[in-house]
This record gives structure tokens, sequence and C-alpha cells, in this order.
């Protein structure tokens, strides 16, 4: 007990007040969601995620119509045609309206992006029968069969990439789309032109062994803040305004920009023609909300479509002038977005200080009451959750989970280095806990600025198991910021405009002055391209077993590295050697990388996102050609951080420092997953379950020692100097390496979903973890059974480092409801919090509930589908998560005490 606690349990004890009614003492009850969300949601439980071919349609349509023009003229004229085109649906007791596509739960494939897939399979789609051949990522990736995942064909519907249900009526469209791209989509492309490079054979052995888990152009937008700063402050006709004045201005003049000065009259072009399209787009729903309401009898209902039409014909034109109307634009153009490009992490900002004027204005004016406002807050959040992204089973299932981390953040610093914290946020938060979807998921910048009303709040909404807030460390950002984009011109004021890009990428912003309600101001958005695209979700175990190997893999018996043939007769060399295949591993798949989304750029230019990165508009130059402000945002994302410093300290320690074994019995030992059944045989992928063999007598002593090697997270000086060690020359590695924009690369250490299929991708490793198991999670978790000194201990390994070398970590924790009971439960949450933050900790997010509930919903998951969980930097329903996933949140450690 703290002297604190001594003092407290006195003071109340002569107000004859005792400590367990404190403990006991419950928070108020959280009212139920609005019945308007109720009916929607019970809508979104039914239904199935749905390709159709109408969007992909008319861009496929238009971009042809147009052969011969301005690349990025041509492109804007696409997309733009894709959401005009796009029929408008809405659904009864909608407020909000617009939906990716004509469907609620709805995607369409990108064959201008991949069309490879679709043109292979173009006969047997034809056929209605099973796709051929998966790529290694697609094969081992497991889609959660529950939910809305169409995981087989029924039916009418034909699955696609074991998630996206599509009417075999559209199957035609999709085959007829997809033809004229064969051989020159962003894919083949990509690959015509990587046949060039020198590691172009090794990049495709690191590929098909899935060490990298996918390229880039499978999602090339994404993992960055939304800005939507120019629709709010000017609206879409003044934007086209503002078009037509730059035509006039610079078509024709180079200025002092030999490269680029010319192409600035043809972004202006282009600007105009995806600006056009957006504010048809909320015409049509305009127009489609009056045609309901003159067929509609009942009198509320009519009132509401009539009240979507005088919104949506407003900022169809005008900037907006109410709540309703700012939050309906940034919705209009976040989906606008996300239609231009297969991607995923398209975060919304600090939209809780972006649209703070107009809340604020309409509390004053009497407009709207709290209670109305949350109902719109609720509402959003439908409409975030049902945004889907149309990839393959590698990205859709083994990557994302169905999730596409459409992150909102919260609190941080404001211009002038005060708390940012708005009294919407308060009521995002509110909206998060009665209306309980998987998205936006939310994420608290805590700064020891932060009101402590505000911190409560949040670890209230945390502790209901929800899976949100997620908490990040304010100061440890901005450090980051300031040390990757100062070479880029970044000051203080900028620096405190960073948020979450995705799940979990940091990523830089800027103020700019919003003038609403006669005043002025400074509202934060997104500053940069994605933080992301550069080497995706490397499997570091992997390539320690490849060293051990001699860059053979023992599971498909290919050759994936060239055989090193060296006596490895010390930890030094061990680590060398690891060294030298990862700095192949990462020069040939950056090399690739980069030329992905050079052809991107040059040919898929981002149109609507690059209307609303505010300093692409003031350049004239889009986001291919560096218009952003910042753009130093490229990463190499890794996988399995905890399993390969496990492994690392059990080698060590077993064969260089005690020499109990050699290095060659170890590899014998974990070649034949030390006498146990494979995961591959068993189906069980949680490193708890093992299944004895006739071998496993021969392998007992080497097992025992590998499972009681010191591990990570237990405040062990031996295993937290390797671990330190890493990031140090992690940092040095990866920044030596140049993104497509000439910058260098960071570290992003983010599992999202890898960490099952690339576990299934490995043989045993050193710290006892069995074949085709899931790696640990996260980054600075500790590997789930292996802390054995609780969190705080945890806390002490993870922060041997200092946090703002990299673009993140990630720290997953596990909680028993029974250890944040209360309202002393919530105190008790926001101090491990504030703990782990005062260390330099940058993130951590919490799992709130019972092992128990979360095996009987994965026996019974008719019974949960409601049921959510945190998985790495996101929610997402526990029906709709893979089996190895499902697995891998079972056995977390589990705390009982907080």
């Amino acid at each position: 007990m703290t002297s604190n606690e001594s003092k407290l349990q006195d003071v109340l004890k002569k107000r004859g007040i005792s400590m367990e009614r404190v403990d006991k003492l419950l928070e108020a009850d959280i009212p139920e969601a609005k019945e308007s969300t109720k009916k929607l949601m019970d809508i979104y439980y039914t239904l199935k995620v749905t390709a159709d071919m109408e969007a992909a349609y008319w861009y496929n349509r238009t971009w042809w119509e147009n052969d011969g023009d301005i690349l990025e003229v041509r492109r804007a004229k696409a997309v733009a045609a894709s959401l005009a085109h796009m029929t408008p649906t809405i659904l009864p007791y909608e407020k909000l309206v617009m939906n990716k596509t004509k469907n609620v739960r709805g995607a369409f494939p990108f064959p201008w992006v991949c069309a490879s897939f679709f043109n292979a399979q173009a006969e047997a789609l034809m056929k209605e029968v099973d796709a051929p051949a998966e790529s290694e990522a697609d094969a081992v990736s497991m889609v959660g069969a529950g939910g809305g995942n169409v995981t087989e064909s029924y039916g009418n519907i034909i699955s696609i990439a074991k998630k996206f249900g599509m009417r075999k009526e559209e199957i035609p469209v999709l085959v007829k789309t997809s033809e004229p791209w064969k051989g020159i989509s962003i894919e083949e492309l990509s690959d015509k032109y990587s046949r060039m490079t020198p590691g172009y054979d090794q990049f495709k052995r690191i590929m098909d062994s899935v060490i990298c888990m996918f390229d880039s152009f499978a999602i090339p937008q994404g993992r960055e803040v939304m800005n939507y700063y120019l629709p709010l402050q000017y609206g879409f006709d003044h934007i086209i305004e503002m078009c037509d004045e730059k035509i006039a201005e610079v078509m024709g003049e180079a200025g002092d920009d030999g490269d680029f000065g010319m192409s600035r009259g043809y972004y202006y072009v282009a600007m105009k023609e995806i600006t056009k399209g957006l504010s048809t787009w909320c015409e049509n729903y305009s127009k489609q909300a009056k045609y309901l309401a003159s067929i509609e009898n009942d009198d509320a209902l009519k009132a509401n479509y009539e009240k979507i039409a005088e919104v949506m014909g407003n900022i169809a034109h005008k900037k907006p002038a109410s709540f309703w109307e700012a939050i309906q634009m940034t919705l209009c153009c976040h989906l606008g977005v996300v239609n231009e490009d297969p991607q995923s992490g398209l975060s919304i900002g600090r939209l809780g200080q972006v649209l703070q004027p107009f809340y604020e204005k309409d509390m004053e004016d009497g407009v709207m009451t709290e209670e109305e406002v949350i109902e719109i807050l609720e509402l959003y959040r439908i409409k975030i959750t049902c945004i889907e992204c149309f990839a393959s089973a590698g990205v859709s299932g083994g990557v994302l989970s169905g999730n596409t981390f459409n992150n909102l953040s919260l609190g941080g610093q404001n211009y002038d280095g005060l708390s940012a914290v708005t009294p919407l946020e308060y009521l995002i938060i509110e909206a998060g806990m009665r209306n309980q979807t998987p998205q936006p998921t939310l994420s608290v910048l805590y700064d020891e600025k932060t009101p402590e009303d505000f911190l409560m709040k949040a670890a209230s909404c945390t502790k209901m198991g929800l899976g949100y807030p997620a908490w990040m460390n304010n100061q440890t950002g901005m450090n980051f910021m300031l040390r990757n984009y100062g070479p880029e011109g970044m000051d203080l004021h900028d620096a405190r405009a960073w948020c979450l890009g995705g799940c979990l990428e940091s990523a830089p912003g800027c103020f700019l002055p919003l003038d609403y309600n006669g005043k002025q101001t400074m509202i934060p958005g997104g500053a940069s391209p994605t933080c992301g695209t550069g080497v995706h979700f490397i499997a570091m175990p992997k390539v320690l077993e490849l060293v051990l190997t001699n860059g053979l893999d023992e599971r498909t018996g290919k050759q994936v590295f060239p055989p090193h043939n060296k006596k490895i007769d010390s930890y030094e060399a061990m680590l060398a050697q690891w060294k030298e295949y990862m700095e192949l591993t990462t020069e040939v798949v950056n090399r690739c990388n980069n030329i992905q989304m050079d052809i991107w750029r040059k040919y898929n230019m981002p149109a609507v996102n690059s209307l609303l990165k505010p300093d692409c508009f003031t350049k004239g130059k889009h986001i291919g050609t560096m218009g952003a402000r910042y753009n130093a945002s490229i990463n190499f994302e890794s996988c399995g951080t905890i399993t390969f410093i496990n492994s690392l300290s059990s080698l060590k320690k077993n064969v260089f420092d005690d020499r109990n074994f050699t290095l060659a019995e170890m590899t014998e030992a974990m070649v034949n997953n030390f006498g146990f059944k494979t995961a591959y045989a068993t189906n069980v992928f949680s490193p708890d379950f093992r299944e004895s063999t006739e071998n496993s007598p021969k392998y007992d002593n080497i097992f025992a020692a590998c499972v009681n090697a010191p591990k990570y997270g237990n405040a062990d000086r031996y295993v937290d100097e390797i671990f330190k060690a890493y990031h140090n020359y992690m940092y040095d590695m990866v920044h030596s390496y140049r993104s497509y924009y000439g910058k260098p690369l960071y570290l992003c250490q983010i599992s999202v979903s890898t960490h099952g299929p690339q576990g299934f991708v490995t043989l045993a490793t050193a710290d006892g973890r069995l074949a085709g198991t899931t790696y640990s999670d996260g980054s600075v978790s500790a590997a789930a059974g292996t802390d054995k000194n609780g969190i705080y201990a945890i806390f002490e390994s993870a922060t041997v480092y200092d946090h703002s070398l990299h673009q993140n970590s990630q720290m997953n924790l596990k909680l028993h409801p029974s250890a944040v009971r209360g309202i002393s439960g919530t105190r008790k949450l926001l101090d491990v919090v504030r703990a782990y933050m005062r260390k330099g900790g940058f993130h951590v997010q919490f799992n709130v509930v019972d092992s128990k509930t979360l095996r009987d919903a994965q026996l019974t998951p008719e019974k949960y589908r409601e049921l959510m969980v945190r998985v790495a930097g996101f929610t997402q329903y526990w029906c709709e998560i893979g089996k190895p996933i499902q697995d891998e949140v079972i056995y977390r450690t589990e705390y009982d005490e907080a």
C-alpha cells in the first residue's frame, strides 16, 4: 500500500466511510444508443460485405473516354465520374448519408491498380467455379468466418478474396472492366520494371516465403491524416472559383520551377474536375432525399428526409453553416479519398477540434442540443464502420482483419501549446460508449496538460472492453515529429498538430486558420502523403530462422537467401549474419516497392487527397510530386519483434554463454518442432497448446532450456540489453535507405494481424514457440505467458530505449474486468497509463475482457455478434477475426490487478 493510499484510508475512516465502499462505487450507467442508431445497427449486423462494379465501371469508362488527356486531369475526371454516377442510397432513420458504394457495407475492385488476379480468373469466374492459385500470403491468411465476411460462394453470390460477395450478374462487368488493364495495371507495370533491378529474383523469393507480407501497390494510400480545411473554409463552389483564378494565373507559366512549374496549371484543372465530382455526388443525395420525402407518409421520417436534402444541397455548393453540415462535409471528403484507391488507415484526425467552432455556435444559438449532437456522432460511427477495403485475402485477412483503421485522435496540444481538448471531444467519447462499433477507433494523445476529468472519461470508456481509446504519449509523438521532419522545416507549432494516421502510424500535421462565427480558430489537419508504403512487415524471427538453416526454408524446401556457409561460433557472428540478411531484404524490397509507388504516383496520382492537403493546393502540385508539406513519411514495418528478441536471448544464453547445447543441436530441435505436433497439424495457433509425439523426449532438455531462458518484459537486464541494441541498430539501418521521395525511411512497429500468417510460415523458435503459432503481438508487449513480474516490469523493459527514435511502438495489455471495477478501478487504469507515459512509453492499449468469454465466443460465435476486442492498433468484431489471431488474443497474459 502506498503512503497516499494509507492517508486516504485515514481520511475516509474519520468520516465513517470504508475503503470497501469506495472500491465498489460504480460509475453512472451509460445511456443506451439512440433509437435511430439501434435501428441502423440492427441492419448493419445482418449485412454481408458486398462488392459491386458501379464505381469501377464509371471510372473505367471515363478513363478510356479521355485517352490522351494530361494524366492527372484524366485521373481526376475518372475519379469524379465514379463519384458523380454512384447510386445514392439513403436508409430510413439516417441523418448522415453517403457510403463508399451504393451498398451499405460495400467495396469495389480497382483493376487499374491490380488486374492480374481478375484476368487470371476471368474464365473461372465466368464459369462460376473456384478461383485458381493464390499467392503465398493469401494462402496462409485466415479471414474470420462470421459476421459480414463472405468466405464461401453460395446461391447467386460469388466469394472473392475470401471476404467479398459479388452477385453473379456483376461478374461479366468485372471481367470486362479488368481486361483492358492487362499488362498495364500498376501491379503489372511495377513488376515489369522491378525485373530490371539486380535483386529481383531475391525479392520474389522473399515475397514467396512471406518474409515480407505484401506489396506497396496493394494499399497505396492511407496511414495518414485527412485535412478538411479547404472545404470547411471555402465550400465547393468557391474552390472551383479559386481553381479558375489559379488556372488564369499559372497556365503557361513555369515560375522558378523548371521541373514542375508548368504542371501547376494542369493540377488546378484536375482539382476543378474532382471538386465538380464531389459537388455532384452531394447534389445527387440531396435529390434522392427530396424524392424520398415526397413519397413518405410518416411525418418524422419525411421531416428527416427534408433535412438531409437541405444539408446535402447546401454542402454541394457552399461552405458548412452548422455542425450537421460540417460533419457531413468531412464525411463526404473522407469517403471521396477512400474511393480513389484501395486503402486502409485513412485517419480522421482530431475531428473534435476541427468541428468545435461549428458545435460551439450551434450550442450558443440553440440549433442543437448535446443529445442531438451525440446522436449525430453515434450515426457517424456507423458510417465509418461501414468502410471496407477491397484487397486480397492476404491483405484483408492477414493484415487488416477486416478493419480499415479510420483513427480519430483526441487531446494533445493546440497551436499555442495548451491543452487541445474541446467540449465536443467529451461527446465523441460518449458516443463511442453508447454506440459500440469498431470504427472510428479512438486514440487519446496523453499530455500532462490534459484535463483530469477528460482523462477519467477516456479511461472509463477504455475499461468497458471496447478496445478504445488507446493511449499515445503526446510529448514522445512531438519529439518524433521534430526529429524526423525537422530537416523539412517542421517547427514546434506544426509538431503540436501531429496525430495518428492509420492504426498507429504517427503522422505530421499543421494548423490553419478557420474563419467561422466571427472568430478565427487554428484547426489541425494532415500535412503529408501516406505514412507507410515502404517495406511492409518483415518477419524478424523468420530471417533469424534462415540464418540457422543457411538460407534454406525447411518448411518449403526452397533456398530463400544465398547460403552463407559460415561456421557461426559466436553470438556476434550469428547476429552479424542476421543483419546481413536483413539488409539484403531491405535493399531489394525497398527498391521494388519504390518502383511500385513511383508508377502509382505517375498514373494513379491522388485526386481528392491532393485537393484536401492544403499545401498541394497552395503549390499547385499533387501528392505524388511532393505537394504536401512533409514528405519524409515512408516507413519500414516490422513484425514479431519480441519473439525475435526472446529467441536471441535463448540462443545467447543456452548456446554461446552457458554452452549447454551446440547451435546445430538447437537448430535440429527447432526444425523438428521440439518433438511436438505443429499448428498446421493441430489447427491451434496459441502458444499454450502442445501435443507431444514420440520424438518429444529427445528434445525435452532443449525445450525446457528455451522456455526458461531470460525473457523480455521482466525488467531483466540480460535480455533488455539485447532489446536496446536492436533498436539502435534498426534506427541506423532503416535510415540508410531512401524512399521514392528521396527521403530516409524510418521504423514502424505495428503487428496489425501479420503476426498470424507470418507466424504460420515460421518454424519453432528458440524462445520455445512452436511451428505455425502466432508471433508475439505488438512490439513492446511481452510474449504471452512469459511476463512474470507484473505490468510495471514490462514498462521497465519497454523503455530501455527512446521511443521517439521510431514512428511508434505498440504495447498491448489485457486486464480482467474485475481489475478495473468501479470508479477506483478507473483511477487505477489511468494511473497505469500515466506511469507508462511518464517513463517515455509511446503507446498502450487494453483489452478488458475475461478469457473465458473469448473461448466461449470462439466456440459459439453466433451468441457474440457484438463482441469486440482490441487486436493491434484497432478494434474488431470477434467473429470477423481469423482463428490464429483469436487464439493469440485469448492467450495474452491476463492481469487481475491494475
